[in-house]
């Protein structure tokens, strides 16, 4: 089976724009769970982090659209940042919120490494190989955040049961 690298650029257009919206809820939705980790430093902080490579890897992928006469979509940005809200407000009510987040926050990062992957994929196919070193680094942070929250899933359920124990919640 042949590929049209006319479509194939089309196709990766469209994906680089539809990941520049889930970075965007990506921000949203870690800020708003920051503000509640008061007695997780250690989590907050590295949330924090992950804000930080989240603008970086949203200022990336405007970069790559500028190289291809485009931009991002505000409307799905919009969209997006308005479904992080909802879902990081979905879990506030809950008492075990720190752990649902968790695995929330687990599961969106594999979402973010296949969409990375497959955009390194498209980026060949679409004829724009500079795209990959960008792309990668992105990758390779979002593995990074996916393997910080698989080392601490244990230590944050056991810290959780501790303070539940306490009486305590996560933060305010």
């Amino acid at each position: 089976m042949s590929i049209n690298t006319d479509t194939a650029r089309d196709v990766y257009i469209v994906g680089l724009r539809n990941q520049h919206a889930v970075e965007n809820q990506a921000i949203e939705l870690l800020e708003r769970q920051l503000g509640r980790l008061e007695n997780y430093p250690l989590m907050a902080e590295r949330i924090r982090q992950h804000i930080e490579e989240s603008r970086e890897q949203a200022r990336r992928l405007e970069e790559l659209l500028g190289q291809h006469g485009t931009s991002h979509s505000a409307f799905k940005d919009t969209v997006m940042s308005l479904v992080g809200n909802l879902a990081a407000i979905g879990h506030t009510p809950a008492p075990d919120e720190v752990l649902k987040n968790t695995l929330a926050n687990f599961a969106f990062e594999h979402y973010e490494i296949a969409a990375y992957k497959s955009l390194i994929e498209l980026s060949d196919l679409a004829g724009h190989t500079a795209a990959a070193t960008a792309l990668g680094q992105s990758l390779r942070e979002e593995e990074a955040m996916a393997a910080w929250i698989d080392e601490h899933l244990a230590p944050t359920t056991r810290e959780y049961v501790s303070r539940r124990t306490a009486g305590e919640t996560a933060g305010r």
